[in-house]
């Protein structure tokens, strides 16, 4: 296994921007791409930072992409001189991997995962983008941002304020996906003691609702790294199910 800290120019960004990469050693792939996602307090740096992923993947054929998405919740920032999240993860991140490494290019080839603001970010993504991705786990998830206000934090819901109506709500996406036919495979889970526990069960029952298909699960923990490097070992299996593993 080789860990790569990767700096490179985000056209979409517009900026100097970083990556951590965990590739496999063994075979020469194409392999498939987890991308996983970081919080609204971190950076690419936190999952090798505050986990033991690298040993979670230790003997998986699968390269793990860690981008850095500000506090973009990884959404286009429609305000003057605002980041082009969305776009920085599909376009700048992607293209790079798939340029870069050996990455499977195609949609049984990539998935997505977070938490938190990460969370929300790769449900979202994967659910604008189903063509790509196809899969998604997210945990502790903040699924309200861009369908009502998540906290008292202005800066937060003035951001949520800005963007498209509809363009980047979970809620409406998934009744969207829910008639599409094309949704990636869905998968979260969130602690009973976690302040995003109500937010979770209402995306749980609303996917219930529209019919669209999803495992769901509450566990014991609270917004914390205990409750995440726990956890991630079964996005890990999740993904590994629906991967186009070599």
């Amino acid at each position: 296994m080789s860990f790569c800290e990767v700096r490179f120019s985000g056209a979409a960004a517009n900026k100097a921007c970083g990556m951590n990469v965990i590739l496999p050693d063994a075979g020469e792939g194409p392999f498939p791409v987890l991308y996983l996602l970081h919080g609204y307090s971190d950076d690419h740096t936190i999952w090798c930072r505050r986990t033991r992923l690298e040993w979670y993947v230790r003997e998986m054929p699968l390269i793990v992409v860690m981008p850095d998405g500000l506090h973009s919740f990884y959404c286009n920032d429609p305000r003057p001189g605002g980041f082009a999240g969305e776009d920085h993860i599909i376009a700048d991140v992607v293209g790079f991997v798939e340029r870069a490494f050996p990455a499977l290019a195609e949609r049984e080839g990539r998935a997505l995962a977070g938490l938190s603001m990460g969370g929300y970010g790769s449900m979202m993504l994967a659910l604008r983008h189903p063509e790509m991705f196809c899969a998604v786990s997210s945990h502790s998830s903040a699924f309200d941002f861009a369908h009502k206000p998540i906290s008292e934090r202005h800066e937060i819901n003035t951001f949520a304020a800005a963007l498209p109506d509809d363009r980047y709500d979970c809620f409406e996406l998934a009744e969207q996906a829910a008639g599409g036919g094309n949704a990636p495979a869905i998968r979260f889970d969130c602690g009973t003691e976690d302040f995003l526990l109500a937010s979770n069960r209402d995306f749980h029952a609303h996917l219930d609702a529209v019919g669209l298909a999803h495992q769901y699960a509450e566990f014991p923990g609270q917004h914390n790294w205990d409750y995440w490097d726990e956890h991630v070992q079964q996005t890990l299996r999740f993904v590994a199910e629906h991967l186009r593993m070599p």
